[in-house]
């Protein structure tokens, strides 16, 4: 089994092994005044807790991600073992994608609630590191075989390869052009407006990626009928 970890497999390890001793870590020797939970619209705290609550929070995040992105690994060595490359590279593909993301959400909820996030700060940081993930997520979603956990997963899609090439290559392409939106208007966006217009571009890009699924399913002469 140690043979067959790939360096993806390491880093899955080295990630969520930081996390779960940083939460730990806060846990034992955190700030013993109340910490920042949770905030409103205008990036106010309007929830407090304590070091044992964010080293909970911060360890269960590791956990839970830890999971995922092993079990993703675990699909693509079934998937090796089978012979499938494409499922393989999209197996690999969800597993970097969940590290990158819990990483990156982990980082900026520590950041947020030890470092004392400002009204100012905050939502740009925020809109920035929501808008980061969309565009590395949409950078991959086009490479993505059709498989049962990553990607455009249609009723359409999975009776016509061309569906799902299509619509993937779509929402990747539009996820990256609203990411990169997101960082540069990260700065001058005011609360909450910026993560606001993120939400609601992500509902646009699904019901076009849908929309696209089914209209190229509808068109192709080589999709399985229902």
């Amino acid at each position: 089994m140690k043979d067959r970890l790939s360096l993806l497999d390491y880093l899955t390890l080295a990630v969520f092994g930081v996390q779960a001793a940083f939460a730990l870590y806060i846990g034992v020797n955190g700030p013993t005044t109340p910490i920042p939970m949770h905030w409103n619209a205008d990036w106010q705290v309007d929830r407090w807790g304590d070091r044992l609550e964010f080293a909970t929070f911060a360890g269960g995040m590791a956990v839970i991600g830890f999971i995922a992105a092993a079990g993703l690994g675990l699909a693509a060595m079934r998937a090796e073992d089978q012979g499938d490359a494409s499922r393989r590279r999209s197996m690999r593909i969800g597993q970097g994608l969940t590290v990158f993301i819990v990483a990156a959400i982990g980082l900026v909820i520590a950041w947020a609630s030890l470092g004392h996030a400002s009204a100012n700060s905050g939502p740009a940081v925020m809109t920035g590191a929501l808008s980061l993930i969309l565009l590395v997520t949409g950078a991959f979603l086009g490479r993505v075989a059709p498989n049962p956990l990553i990607g455009v997963r249609t009723p359409w899609n999975y009776k016509s390869r061309l569906a799902w090439d299509r619509s993937n290559r779509l929402a990747g392409r539009l996820f990256c052009l609203v990411g990169l939106a997101g960082l540069i208007a990260a700065p001058l966006a005011p609360p909450p407006y910026g993560v606001t217009a993120l939400v609601a571009a992500v509902i646009v890009v699904a019901g076009l990626s849908i929309f696209e699924s089914w209209r190229v399913w509808r068109a192709d002469p080589d999709r399985q009928p229902f």
